[in-house]
């Protein structure tokens, strides 16, 4: 189906979908969980087959593990659905009222934003987390996933379909673009007349281009090229800890940490540790000028290096002289995602969260935390590095917006 009438659906229904009742909600979500658990071997047949081509199309593993779909990963998504289904329902919520002189009554009320179109790359996970935040929060969405991720999508979008259908729910809230060329997201991000907003989730040039070329309102989800500070006053058992943590758990993942800064301070002892530990690990380190003067094993690290998102198991390491050198090197080269400051000392703490552009700020912990699920909203549609409307995981309050509704008794202007 031709993307112009994908979007068309989805807006058909979006005032239908935005005033189901809390109740139907929730049981459209349990009815999806329901069919995920039901239908889990023939998912992970159809993403088998996905995962197997990407092998033999030469996909680094880190974006493999992206990929990879298993029962745990099905089972984090049922506990997700889980969680949304006890949060609080924000459609219809009043943020705010007064009454004005005149005798008005203003209340601000929280209503679906609407058609949503979400494009995104790799994770399968995403097609499921999208749907049920989109469903919860009263939305509906247009999904146009990778073509490495198109049989697991396709399958997941078809449970999806027929656990609405099996609740009486608009089976159009949640739709899939079966074209996985570059032209349909051409084509979709010009669907003004039938999408509210535009979500893309994934690397620098497709989140790029979709902001420079999109006609609907769009919300940036960033790429993720994030940084941890060893302070010179840091525990460096827990730096250790954290710094593995933030980059191998899963180095994939937006919110994994791309780069080390290290005190110039305590540099010479625990860069040699760091390299010990991580190379036992996999991980490659590329170190700046100074650092190589104390590890010169390293690969060097050059201009490029410090503003990109690897995304795999590299980590670039540079030293830097105080908490002001490194808060300039992060918002010169940060993407506005996650930082982290692993320090004692209390005043460098708030200096460093005060004065960095990000979305999230940590002291003395893991970047990985940055994930709508562990922040507590059951699940999320990506980590907006934006300003306006939502920034941070965006869940699904932020997938709301609001309107005035004014009560009078015959109120005319003068």
């Amino acid at each position: 189906m031709k993307v112009e009438e994908l979007a068309k659906k989805v807006a058909s229904v979006k005032f239908k979908t935005g005033n189901m009742s809390t109740d139907q909600k929730n049981a459209a979500l349990l009815s999806v969980a329901k069919k995920l658990d039901e239908k889990r071997t023939l998912i992970l047949k159809m993403n088998s087959e996905d995962v197997s081509m990407a092998r033999k199309n030469g996909m680094p593993d880190p974006l493999i593990d992206r990929l990879l779909l298993n029962d745990k990963r099905i089972d984090s998504m049922i506990a997700s659905i889980n969680k949304l289904m006890v949060l609080e329902d924000p459609v219809g919520r009043i943020d705010d009222g007064w009454t004005l002189p005149n005798g008005l009554r203003v209340t601000k009320v929280r209503v679906p934003i609407g058609a949503i179109g979400m494009i995104y790359e790799g994770r399968p996970n995403v097609t499921v987390e999208s749907a049920i935040l989109t469903l919860k929060s009263g939305n509906t969405i247009l999904l146009k996933g990778s073509s490495s991720a198109n049989k697991s999508n396709r399958v997941l979008v078809d449970l999806i379909k027929m656990a609405l259908i099996e609740v009486n729910f608009p089976e159009d809230a949640v739709e899939l673009v079966d074209d996985i060329s570059h032209d349909a997201v051409s084509e979709m991000i010009k669907m003004r007349g039938y999408l509210d907003l535009i979500i893309p989730r994934g690397g620098k040039a497709l989140i790029d281009f979709v902001i420079e070329n999109s006609l609907v309102p769009t919300l940036e989800t960033g790429s993720g090229n994030c940084h941890i500070f060893v302070d010179e006053s840091a525990d460096l058992d827990m730096a250790l800890k954290i710094i593995e943590n933030a980059k191998v758990q899963r180095p994939g993942t937006c919110n994994a940490a791309e780069k080390v800064l290290i005190h110039r301070k305590i540099a010479g002892e625990f860069i040699p540790k760091l390299h010990d530990r991580l190379s036992k690990l996999g991980v490659e380190m590329r170190g700046c000028e100074e650092s190589l003067k104390i590890l010169p094993t390293m690969k060097p690290a050059s201009e490029d290096d410090w503003s990109t998102e690897y995304l795999d198991l590299i980590l670039g390491i540079k030293v830097v002289k105080d908490v002001e050198n490194a808060i300039n090197h992060i918002n010169k080269y940060g993407t506005k995602h996650s930082e982290s400051i692993i320090t004692r000392d209390y005043q460098n703490a708030m200096k460093f969260t005060s004065q960095i552009d990000a979305a999230a700020l940590y002291i003395n912990a893991s970047t990985r935390f940055t994930d709508g699920g562990e922040f507590g909203f059951g699940a999320e549609i990506g980590i907006s590095t934006q300003k306006l409307h939502a920034r941070g995981p965006v869940g699904l309050r932020e997938l709301t917006t609001y309107k005035y509704i004014v009560f009078g008794d015959g109120q005319v202007r003068s």
